[in-house]
């Protein structure tokens, strides 16, 4: 039995093309199959369903550290909000701990999807 992946000795694929199991050199890529995350130099993160690059940050780290340390704004520090990260230590602290809710909300809606990076990238789902 051959191993579907293997190519004949000196075989390079065109752009827009790579070997896919069953498709024969430089065939177009079927639908499900697109290039490796990390091999397209717009999207170094990989895309999402809509097809929108990823941000090199990650929903999970900004979510919890906004959680568990959203007093001191570090998820929103994290995420390169600073300006916010700031606002939320100030209403933090001038509430006696009270808006402290103000950045536990703001790590659940991180992690729900609905916050996105300065540059307007959708977070890495990891």
């Amino acid at each position: 039995m051959t191993d579907p992946y293997q190519q004949e000795p000196g075989y390079q694929a065109q752009p827009g093309y790579h070997a896919v199991p069953g498709a024969g050199p430089n065939q177009p890529v079927p639908p499900g199959y697109g290039p490796p995350p990390g091999t397209d130099p717009q999207a170094p993160y990989g895309r999402n369903a809509q097809g929108e690059p990823y941000s090199d940050k990650s929903k999970l780290v900004a979510g919890l550290l906004q959680i568990f340390l959203g007093g001191f704004g570090v998820g929103r520090f994290y995420l390169g909000y600073t300006g916010l990260g700031i606002a939320q230590i100030a209403v933090t602290w001038l509430t006696c701990g009270i808006g402290g809710l103000w950045p536990l909300i703001d790590g659940i809606m991180i992690l729900v999807g609905k916050v996105r990076d300065p540059q307007g990238l959708p977070l890495q789902e990891n």
